[in-house]
């Protein structure tokens, strides 16, 4: 699995583990290759920027993602999903009823943000909707390794979803409860006084020597996630 992810726009965080950095918002789409199937974070912003995703996989690895992992409901984490049809979806429970319910109000998001509202309409039209609800832990196995979904949150949202890939070192996906190129975004529906708490459960599953991949911004460590947790729970006025 030592490719050159480097000549693809990605980030190499470990064997057969890597990161891309969306352009405009910065964000995180991560992915996991293992010996019979491909574990895709986050889809991002557009069916264009989610078919760009799929053809940079598919240069990479030479194989189509078969599993997609959802870390949190906004719209620049996935409105691309659509184009990874056959790929088996994964969400933090009740994510499913919240996107079909809030379809329409992920568009009007993505197009206050400057997405056009052309392509937020489209991908509002095909929005896909988990087909598994992950509730404590579970694992899936990708051949030769397993990663792990964790119902994390709540905290930036109320269905916040992290991702462990254990190994050397041990990754974890941590969505937009970890924010590294700014201040950690609160929108209405940001559960503050729980948020802290979720970063516990972050810390607790990839240890003190992870890597820690923020929904936006540079990979960070342990340390790291122990400052913003601080600085949150201060900002919310919780332990």
């Amino acid at each position: 699995m030592d490719v050159a992810w480097e000549d693809f726009g990605w980030e190499r965080l470990a064997d057969g583990v890597g990161r891309r950095r969306l352009p405009t918002w910065d964000a995180t789409v991560g992915l996991v290759a293992g010996e019979t199937a491909v574990l895709l974070w986050d889809t991002g912003s557009t069916i264009r920027e989610g078919a760009a995703i799929r053809a940079e996989v598919q240069g990479l690895l030479g194989r189509r993602v078969t599993h997609v992992a959802l870390s949190h409901p906004h719209f620049d984490h996935v409105l691309g999903t659509a184009v990874f049809a056959g790929a088996e979806v994964y969400g933090a429970v009740g994510l499913d009823g919240l996107l079909r319910r809030e379809g329409d109000a992920l568009r009007q998001d993505a197009v206050r943000h400057g997405v056009a509202p052309g392509e937020a309409a489209e991908a509002a039209d095909v929005l896909v909707v988990p087909h598994h609800a992950v509730t404590g832990e579970c694992a899936i196995d990708l051949g030769g390794r397993q990663a792990v979904l964790a119902d994390a949150g709540p905290g930036h949202t109320g269905h916040d979803l992290a991702l462990l890939v254990p190994g050397t070192p041990d990754v974890v996906f941590c969505g937009d409860l970890v924010e590294e190129s700014g201040e950690p975004q609160a929108g209405p529906d940001a559960i503050g006084a729980r948020w802290p708490a979720a970063l516990d459960r972050l810390l607790a599953l990839g240890g003190p020597d992870a890597r820690y991949v923020p929904g936006h911004g540079a990979v960070v460590d342990a340390e790291f996630v122990r400052r913003q947790r601080g600085e949150l729970a201060a900002r919310f006025g919780v332990p």
